[in-house]
């Protein structure tokens, strides 16, 4: 199938009870205005992170994921030593990170670094061989990026040669409807205080909201075949759309314990261009005595129709989990979607050239 476009959009509406899901600078719960109405918000940056953890943690081996860090050359040393134990690994290391064009120091590169392991062996390889061709560097740290590095993209301002794209794009998740931060008022008692000490050990307030979120992400799935290869993208694919579904940002999990799944999703094969349904959700849905979630899958199932039948074409395949999104979909169960997803999109790239 001669594709030239191909994007796999994922809706989610996800209920969080009371909690502090993703602060600011003050430690209040993050907000938005939209619609003229303050809404809960999550940036973008809080659930990618919490995507990049399920993909190490709970989803290993499904994709290969890189490192994000200033201590790069620490990671290039390990394979350095494996290769060569009698060397001084981490001075080898080093020295082969500043010729590859990455500015550091001691302490490690000036800026957060994007690095994959078989980059990092790559490296490794060349300086046990004592290569003297910074090029050959270079070109190691271009080649065979992990999947998690093609979704997200690298940027390296010492060198925009070694940029990747991101394949991959995830808006910041606001409410439904509009919310009203509220304060928790608590205290802590000293265990080892005297009987006679009738005072608290610590009080302090944190301040919470609950909603119904809408979540979308995006993926350009020809953008990640060209960096991954088509059996290798439709995998990642899968992997990001389990991650993007389940994973649930770590903030203030401990007091509030808001470990929630969602309430509906909606995944769209599209082949024309990425559509974000938050219009659905400009007018803020009204309280009602079915809560949010019910409103919420109402408003998106009729916004997301308007959308087909008056500015563009309706997805190629659509799929769903959970109940009251039948009229875009059929309702499966998540791993079956999972699996249906990944088929379609190794079928829409079967004979592609990208």
């Amino acid at each position: 199938m001669d594709t030239k476009r191909l994007y796999v959009d994922l809706h989610v509406l996800q209920t969080v009870p009371p909690s502090c899901v993703n602060r600011d600078d003050t430690g209040s719960p993050k907000t938005a205005v939209y619609g003229g109405a303050v809404r809960a918000r999550v940036s973008s940056q809080a659930w990618k992170h919490a995507m990049r953890v399920m993909f190490s943690d709970e989803m290993s081996g499904a994709i290969e994921t890189g490192h994000r860090t200033k201590k790069g050359a620490d990671l290039v040393a390990e394979q350095i030593a494996a290769l060569a134990p009698d060397s001084d690994a981490l001075k080898l290391a080093q020295k082969v990170i500043a010729d590859a064009g990455i500015k550091s120091d001691d302490k490690g590169t000036k800026a957060l670094f994007f690095l994959s392991q078989a980059q990092a062996q790559a490296l490794a390889k060349l300086a046990v061989e004592g290569c003297k061709d910074k090029k050959q560097y270079k070109d190691a740290l271009k080649a065979a990026p992990s999947a998690d590095m093609a979704l997200f993209g690298r940027m390296v301002a010492d060198d925009p040669s070694l940029n990747y794209d991101a394949a991959a794009q995830v808006a910041h998740s606001i409410s439904t409807h509009a919310v009203q931060n509220e304060f928790d008022y608590f205290t802590a008692v000293d265990d080892c205080a005297p009987e006679d000490n009738a005072g608290a050990g610590h009080l302090g307030t944190v301040e919470y909201n609950s909603s119904t979120l809408y979540r979308y992400a995006t993926v350009n799935v020809l953008e990640l075949t060209r960096t991954l290869g088509a059996e290798q993208a439709a995998e990642t694919v899968r992997a990001f759309a389990e991650a993007f579904i389940r994973s649930m940002p770590t903030g203030k999990q401990n007091s509030f314990a808001n470990r929630t799944l969602p309430d509906a999703v909606y995944v769209a094969l599209r082949q024309d261009q990425p559509v974000n349904l938050c219009g659905a959700f400009e007018k803020p849905v009204r309280r009602s005595a079915e809560g949010y979630v019910e409103p919420s899958k109402a408003a998106l199932q009729q916004y997301a129709k308007r959308c087909y039948a008056e500015f563009t074409e309706a997805p190629e395949q659509s799929f769903t989990v959970g109940i009251g999104l039948e009229e875009l979909a059929q309702p499966m169960p998540l791993k079956a979607m999972l699996a249906a997803l990944e088929q379609a999109v190794k079928e829409n790239l079967s004979g592609n050239e990208v």
